[in-house]
């Protein structure tokens, strides 16, 4: 990071989550605040809000909701473990 006190690093060795949808929640979260993303995981978790897919879209279903994001193809989901 280029300024360590204002930026977090992870990293999980064994987590039983897909990693797509975990790469997906977790593009969609960088660059927030921190409770800023927080509140939209939240929203996430309740389906006021989703998760835009952008790099693996095979088998997901195309949602109004990503209308917010701008997305083409409108794919998105509200993934629970990720």
């Amino acid at each position: 990071p280029a300024e360590p006190t204002k930026s977090a690093k992870t990293r999980v060795a064994d987590l039983r989550a897909h990693f797509k949808n975990t790469y997906e929640t977790a593009r969609a979260c960088k660059g927030l605040k921190l409770l800023k993303a927080i509140r939209y995981m939240e929203n996430v978790l309740e389906h006021k809000q989703i998760v835009p897919f952008k790099k693996f879209v095979r088998h997901a279903g195309r949602h109004a909701q990503t209308k917010e994001f701008k997305t083409s193809g409108s794919i998105g989901r509200w993934p629970e473990k990720s």
